[in-house]
């Protein structure tokens, strides 16, 4: 399972041009769901985004974490973070989950966040074409991946 996640000041998602999700300041969270993940990767990535101190105190140090500045997170579900580009010029997504593997795997990382935060997640929809917009804050971008502990 792979993260990428975006310090944002704020962002937003939108499908076939209707707001679906927005936030200020905190996390978007792109999630590529690998062939062969499982739940207990699911708890790692979420452990590790929840407990993320990348947010400045005030001594300019990355030194607080989400709840720590009441920040939200976007999650969004992003099947092409497990392109594979070796041959030619077209990805190969073969690594990426398929949906019957991916939706409950995402489905129970909206949960788990929720669980450790104590707040909603915004989303966006599964296997939807989405537009996201976003205020990269810093920029501070993180990768987590599950099978690199």
């Amino acid at each position: 399972m792979l993260a990428v996640i975006q310090r944002v000041s704020e962002a937003s998602l939108s499908i076939e041009g209707r707001l679906k999700a927005s936030i200020q300041q905190g996390f978007v969270v792109l999630l590529g769901l690998h062939v062969s993940d499982e739940p207990s990767d699911v708890t790692y990535v979420a452990s590790k985004i929840a407990a993320l101190r990348i947010f400045s105190d005030s001594e300019g140090k990355m030194n607080l974490d989400l709840q720590s500045v009441n920040g939200d997170i976007l999650l969004v579900s992003q099947f092409t973070l497990h392109a594979q580009t070796k041959k030619g010029n077209r990805p190969s997504f073969l690594e990426a989950a398929r949906p019957e593997q991916a939706i409950p795997l995402y489905e129970a990382m909206i949960s788990e966040l929720s669980q450790r935060l104590g707040k909603a997640i915004q989303t966006g929809t599964f296997g939807a074409d989405m537009q996201v917009q976003l205020v990269n804050d810093g920029p501070v971008t993180i990768l987590i991946d599950s099978k690199n502990p």
